[in-house]
C-alpha cells in the first residue's frame, strides 16, 4: 500500500507564503508524474501543479503560474509547493497524488491521494 501524507497547511493573510510537503511511503511504485490538486468547498477537485518523474518537466495551472513552485527530492520521497503571493482564491485542501498513466492534468489518471491539507488566505 502507497501512502501519501500532506503537511504544511495553515492560515496566511492575503501576500503570504507557505511551503507544503507530501511524503510518500509503503510499497515501490513506478509513477510517471506527482502533483498537488485542491478543492475548494462546493467545487470539483482541480488541477494544480505536476512534475514528471523522469524528466522533472513541471506543468502549472494558470491560476498559479509565477506564483507556485513545485520540487521534488526523490532520495527523501517527498514532493513540495511553495506557494507565494497566496490570494484568498488559493483557498482550498490541497492534496497530493501520484500518476502512473500519462496525461499529468487528468485527475482520473492518478493512482494515489494523500488526505489533504487546508489551506486558508484571508484578506
Amino acid at each position: 500500500q502507497v501512502q501519501l501524507v500532506e503537511s504544511g497547511g495553515g492560515l496566511v493573510q492575503a501576500g503570504g507564503s507557505l511551503r507544503l510537503s507530501c511524503a510518500a511511503s509503503g510499497r515501490t511504485f513506478r509513477t510517471n508524474f506527482r502533483g498537488w490538486f485542491r478543492q475548494a468547498p462546493g467545487k470539483e477537485r482541480e488541477f494544480v501543479t505536476a512534475i514528471s518523474q523522469s524528466t522533472a518537466n513541471t506543468y502549472y495551472a494558470d491560476s498559479v503560474k509565477g506564483r507556485f513552485t513545485i520540487s521534488r527530492d526523490n532520495a527523501k520521497n517527498t514532493l513540495y509547493l511553495q506557494m507565494n503571493s497566496l490570494k484568498p482564491e488559493d483557498t482550498a485542501v490541497y492534496y497530493c497524488a501520484a500518476s502512473s498513466g500519462r496525461r499529468y492534468y487528468l485527475r482520473a489518471e492518478y493512482d494515489y491521494w494523500g488526505q489533504g491539507t487546508q489551506v486558508t488566505v484571508s484578506s
